[in-house]
């Protein structure tokens, strides 16, 4: 298992797509903290160190948590995998946390009092200690941060899954989080730095961002339901406008074909952040062959979805997947990534694939 590329997806791609949600809770937090005033005397390398506790304390926490999440997964292996209702029950439930949390940074009335915070024993121990007070509710944001789910996370948990191993998925996961590491350094330092007016649009501006992503979440739970909701929040964005079907791949070649032998093939081509094409016009009544072509594939596309029928598969980074369809009756086929960020549709109709062209 090669750990550096681990370390890279964690530096270039995990560290911004979670930075948003976790990020945005973390930028929060910080600005919410009583920041006690430094003497006059502090050197400077000490005031640097107090300014970098609370990203500190959050990297710590994330990767205590997500180093026991990948253990336990390298132990169980092949036999862990949540099923798609409870997929999209946990998620459904993150957003609506991410959704609490925005609202309460933005001093919305009966969620202003909503403060992520350590222990009451833990604060006592700290407590005069502006370094480990600091660090304390960070540390706990970052335990919990294994909860709130982020696309490429969800890639590199299979991989701690498929290790087979407890001490090959914690240092999966550990890796990965040492990746996303210096953006999040960046976000809580900025935080821990901001004053005066630019620290108050700092908060509201956080505040709508966690927010916008926890109602992204929710519609991806939505999405994973299969709820026409989904789709619905989409268009009244401006994000949800649909391509016509398309009869040609990315290679080149036809999208749908039929073999010697009756059968319909379908050609969908998973990519980092897409599915292409994103809706295709097949058949019905014709037995129906899928073959998602996984063309370096990375993050949440590569948990390929078909919520109406309970189905996941865990795509590769390269090759195919075949999934046999059956004969699908006339009707839309939705399909979306782990996460309901990504997706597309198979559209079936009595009109033969290419009539009347």
């Amino acid at each position: 298992m090669n750990l550096y590329a681990i370390l890279l997806t964690g530096l270039f791609a995990g560290g911004v797509s979670c930075a948003a949600v976790q990020g945005g809770l973390l930028t929060a937090l910080v600005m919410r903290q009583r920041q006690p005033a430094a003497p006059s005397a502090v050197s400077a390398a000490a005031r640097l160190a107090d300014d970098l506790t609370p990203a500190a304390g959050f990297l710590a926490g994330k990767l205590v948590s997500h180093t026991i999440l990948g253990a336990l997964l390298g132990t169980l292996g092949a036999a862990v995998q949540l099923s798609v209702t409870a997929r999209t029950v946990v998620q459904l439930a993150a957003g609506v946390t991410i959704v609490v949390f925005g609202l309460a940074q933005l001093g919305v009335p009966g969620f202003r009092r909503i403060v992520v915070q350590p222990p009451a024993r833990w604060g006592r121990l700290v407590r005069g200690r502006t370094r480990s007070a600091g660090a304390a509710a960070p540390a706990v944001l970052g335990m919990a941060s294994v909860l709130i789910p982020c696309g490429v996370t969800l890639s590199v948990e299979t991989l701690a899954l498929a290790s087979g191993s407890p001490l090959a998925g914690a240092a999966v996961m550990a890796v990965f989080v040492a990746g996303t590491a210096p953006l999040f350094t960046v976000l809580g330092y900025l935080a821990r730095k901001a004053a005066g007016a630019w620290r108050g649009r700092l908060a509201t501006v956080t505040g709508l961002v966690v927010v916008a992503m926890g109602l992204y979440t929710v519609n991806g739970g939505l999405e994973l339901t299969g709820s026409p909701l989904a789709s619905r929040v989409a268009e009244a964005l401006g994000l949800g406008s649909q391509p016509a079907p398309a009869r040609v791949a990315p290679d080149g070649g036809p999208a749908v074909s039929v073999t010697a032998d009756g059968v319909q093939e379908v050609i969908v081509t998973a990519v980092t952040g897409a599915y292409l094409p994103a809706v295709i016009e097949v058949a019905a009544g014709v037995p129906t062959r899928l073959i998602i072509r996984s063309r370096e594939a990375e993050g949440c596309v590569r948990a390929f979805v078909i919520a109406s029928w309970n189905l996941e598969r865990i795509l590769p980074v390269y090759g195919d997947t075949v999934i046999d369809l059956g004969a699908l009756e006339p009707g839309r086929l939705d399909y979306s990534c782990g996460m309901g960020m990504y997706g597309g549709r198979l559209t079936a109709s009595s009109r033969p694939a290419g009539a009347g062209e």
